[in-house]
Order: C-alpha cells, then sequence, then structure tokens
C-alpha cells in the first residue's frame, strides 16, 4: 500500500526551528580566554581526497582550520543576530570542554570560559532563543588523551561528570535541552576512535584511520561514556528538575540492496549495531540482546564496575535526537559500487543521485528513519543535523543562489511533516551548519551547509564577512509560516 502526502496535517505549535554547529567548528580563538588545546586542534586541514591528519605536537607549517574556524568566539553576538533574523527558535551549540577545563583534570575550572558561554547564553536570550547544548561534540581536552588515552580510561568518568556538574550549576537558569555525546555511535568506527573517543592514533595516522585499536578497547571506551552520560542525567535532573538530557545518534539509514533474506538480515544487523545499540543503552538503560550475542561472538568482555547495570538503568535520556544526512544499501554480495555518507560508507542505491561528496540524497529516508525510531522508543524526538554540504559560487553582485540547498531541505521537511502524520512526536529541527562552518570530515571550507556565508577558504583565506544565501530568506519564511510555506 503506497502512502500519499497529507497536506492537512501541520508542524506542531511551538515546533523548534533552528540550525545547529559545534564549538570546535565555528569558535576558533583555540589559544585565548585560558583555554587548553582539544583533540580537534591537533587535527590539520585536508580535502574531498586527501584526508586530514592527527599530528602528536602543532606542525608549524601545517594548517589547522579550528584554531580560527570562523571566529564565532569574536563574532557571536553579529552571527546570534542573523539567526534571529531568521527567526530561530533554538540554535543548537556546543562548549568546548578545552575552554572549561584546558587539561580535563585540573582541579579548578577556568573562570574566563565559562563567562564566554555566560556571554553566549545572554546574547541567545536576548533574542529569544533556546540554546541546545551539546556537552562533548567531537573534542576533548588533548591532555586527556595524551595523558589517559581517552576514554579507553576509566577516570574520563568523573573528569566528564566533574565538568557536568560545573556547567548544569553555572547555567541551571539559562539552558533547559542538553546532549550529552555528539553522535555517540560514532567512536566505535575507524572515523571515530580519536575525534569522538579522544584515543590516541599511532603517529602520523589520518583521520580516516583514526586508532588502530581493537574492537574490544573501543567498546570498553563507548562503555565508559554510556556509564558517564548515565551519570551526568541523574546529575542534571538532581540540579534542575527542569532540566532536558538528550542521546544523539549517527543515524545510518541502510536499506537491503535485493530482497534477498540475506540482504534482509544484514540490513537489520547494520540497523542494530550501528544505531540502536547505543541508543538502547540511554534510551532503554540495558544492554540489548543483539549486543550481547555481538560481544559474545567476537570476543568482546566489557570490563564493569559493581553498580554500572544500575547507573545505566537510572540515567536514561529524556528525548532522543540523531543527524541524518543519506542513506545506503547493504548487500551480502560485495560485488557492488560503495559510496559516501556521514562518517559511513554503503552500497549504491540505483534509484537515487547523490551530492558533489557523494552522499546519496534520500528525503524518504528520513521518513522511514523517525518512523523506525519512534516506534521503537516512544520518546520525542528532534533531527538535529541535516543538510547539503556543496561549493557555493558568489555572483559579481555579492548573492548567492542555492536553490540546490533549499531543493534539498524543503524535501526534508516534506518527509518530516508526513512523519508526524504517521504519529511521530516529533519536536525540532536544527539544520546542520546553519552559517558555513569548517567540515568535520574533510576540514574544509569549501563544503558548505549553511544559510549564511562566511568569507574563508579552505587555505585559511578570507574576510570573514557574513552574508545571507538565497537560502537564508526562504528558511525565514520556512519558520515564520511554521513549515507551511515551503515554495
Amino acid at each position: 500500500m503506497a502512502y500519499t502526502a497529507n497536506t492537512a496535517i501541520a508542524f506542531p505549535e511551538g515546533f523548534l526551528w533552528g540550525g545547529a554547529t559545534a564549538a570546535n567548528q565555528i569558535e576558533g580563538g583555540y589559544n585565548e580566554g585560558g583555554k587548553g588545546l582539544s583533540t580537534a586542534d591537533v587535527i590539520t586541514a585536508g580535502t574531498h581526497t586527501t584526508p586530514r591528519r592527527i599530528t602528536p605536537v602543532l606542525e608549524p607549517d601545517a594548517y589547522y582550520p579550528s584554531h580560527e574556524a570562523i571566529d564565532f568566539y569574536h563574532r557571536y553576538e553579529d552571527d546570534i543576530k542573523l539567526f534571529a533574523e531568521m527567526g530561530f527558535k533554538v540554535f543548537r551549540m556546543s562548549i568546548a570542554w578545552s575552554r572549561i577545563f584546558p587539561h580535563g583534570d585540573d582541579a579548578e575550572p577556568n573562570e574566563e570560559g565559562l563567562r564566554f558561554y555566560d556571554r553566549v547564553f545572554a546574547e541567545l536570550k536576548k533574542h529569544g532563543i533556546e540554546p541546545l547544548v551539546t556537552i562533548s561534540h567531537y573534542e576533548a581536552p588533548l591532555h586527556l588523551a595524551q595523558q589517559y588515552n581517552g576514554w579507553t580510561n576509566r577516570k574520563l568518568i568523573d573528569f566528564y561528570v566533574k565538568y557536568c556538574e560545573v556547567i548544569f550549576n553555572r547555567y541551571k537558569n539559562v539552558v533547559k535541552y542538553w546532549l550529552t555525546f555528539n553522535e555517540i555511535n560514532i567512536l566505535t568506527m575507524p572515523f571515530g576512535s580519536f575525534i569522538a573517543g579522544a584515543i590516541m592514533p599511532e603517529e602520523g595516522a589520518e583521520l580516516g584511520q583514526g586508532a588502530k585499536t581493537d574492537q574490544r578497547l573501543l567498546y570498553q571506551a563507548l562503555h565508559h561514556q554510556f556509564v558517564a552520560s548515565a551519570k551526568a542525567v541523574k546529575l542534571a535532573h538532581d540540579i534542575n528538575k527542569d532540566f532536558k538530557v538528550g542521546c544523539m545518534i549517527a543515524y545510518m539509514c541502510s536499506y537491503p540492496r535485493t530482497c534477498h533474506p540475506d540482504d534482509i538480515l544484514l540490513a537489520q544487523q547494520k540497523d542494530n549495531l550501528s544505531n540502536f545499540l547505543c541508543s538502547d543503552v540511554q534510551v532503554r538503560g540495558a544492554y540489548p540482546g543483539f549486543a550481547k550475542r555481538y560481544f559474545r561472538e567476537n570476543n568482546i568482555e566489557i570490563v564493569m564496575e559493581d553498580g554500572d547495570e544500575e547507573i545505566l538503568k537510572a540515567g536514561c535520556v529524556d528525548f532522543y535526537t540523531f543527524s541524518y544526512y543519506s542513506s545506503v544499501c547493504v548487500s551480502a554480495d560485495p560485488e557492488h559500487e560503495q559510496v559516501g555518507g556521514n562518517l559511513s560508507l554503503g552500497l549504491k542505491n540505483p534509484y537515487l543521485q547523490a551530492s558533489a561528496w557523494d552522499w546519496q540524497i534520500d528525503p524518504t529516508g528520513l521518513r522511514w528513519s523517525l518512523n523506525n525510531i519512534y516506534n521503537r522508543y516512544e520518546i520525542p524526538l528532534m533531527v538535529v543535523e541535516n543538510g547539503l554540504g556543496a561549493a557555493d559560487t558568489v555572483a559579481e553582485d555579492g548573492s548567492i543562489h542555492d536553490d540546490y540547498r533549499i531543493e534539498y531541505l524543503r524535501e526534508h521537511i516534506k518527509a518530516m511533516k508526513e512523519a508526524i502524520a504517521d504519529g511521530v512526536d516529533l519536536i525540532g529541527y536544527t539544520p546542520w551548519g546553519c552559517i558555513d562552518l569548517v567540515s568535520a570530515g574533510t576540514g574544509e571550507m569549501k563544503k558548505r551547509y549553511g544559510f549564511i556565508y562566511v568569507d574563508k577558504d579552505n587555505e585559511g583565506r578570507g574576510t570573514l564577512a557574513r552574508s545571507r544565501k538565497q537560502s537564508f530568506h526562504w528558511y525565514k519564511q520556512v519558520i515564520a509560516s511554521n513549515g507551511e510555506r515551503l515554495e
């Protein structure tokens, strides 16, 4: 039975429209205000074809895009004014852990770093924009990687919880929505061991390689993050009963390449292991049965301390958020063409077009994903990353016509609307990179997502001047009409 579009369904009143960023991709000011070096600060720039490198120390001739990023550190007031002009209800941002605790294991927090976020939150409040704060978004104090090998060490749980206690108390009257870890399920993948797990790589490693670490250590690091997240949830609720704390998953929508039963089963197994393992622990408070079988068959033994299972059960999240950019196919038959995606690879779907970075464009996959997630958990959902990375061209008159981005977002918003008609409790949408920022995967500026253009190129040259794209004005009308005006 085919479903048809239901134009009578509207986005709910109070729907949280906005945009999403991360500190290491927008802030800059890497050595200002008492900030320590983070793991993001030692990753060089790359391109679509040249991987980023992780350097154990800063190299004088290398370019590190996080050091200046787009200079939100000095320009946040003007940027927030632009967000307000679009009508943002919510702004997803992250706090740089190394701006609060420069080494991660410091006895006292850095007051200058805390005051910076005081000012950012005050500016958001002035414009009526709700902050949605990611506590750890692809960076950790570099010292924690070098001294403790990151999240492989259980000591990081206490360092993280101490960091949470400081920011929860400091911002308890200005922040309501928190996310514990960005795309927590990426940690066990090659791309994520360093950026998500702060696990030290071999010298000269490329970002896609990460640390050559066996799965046992990666899943142990992930367990430590689960415990830290659960402790943070309970702490947040103790500090302010009105706090809402969510998980954040890089949702990888995988279709079976054919109707062969082996392909069907493989797609389900990938959905379970890639997506639901992490969210089952964070939403339901326990490891699922399929994870226990996977651990058993791959000689992975999670070392738990007494009380860990009770901590996980007591620290379930209030809502579920995820990133969605594209879908891929999977098959038991290896003879198929691979394509890229959000930090992952899959098989080409012959029915889909792809972006310039080979990410397949699939709005229907978002509707499918929303239903798949909500039917499992039945808690409020947010799409906190979604967007099209593209090389924008500035016309002679300074205008930027990004109708391709508008088309991408329009179709995904329609898909969200259909999911709401299906019964999904969707409460917010924050497209990724609402202002052009440094790409996490490639370190480029050329791969742009924003409604706001930033004058900077892949080599770090440019004035950093901001300008409104065609999509800026389009998204403004989308928000003003609560998703009704999409033309």
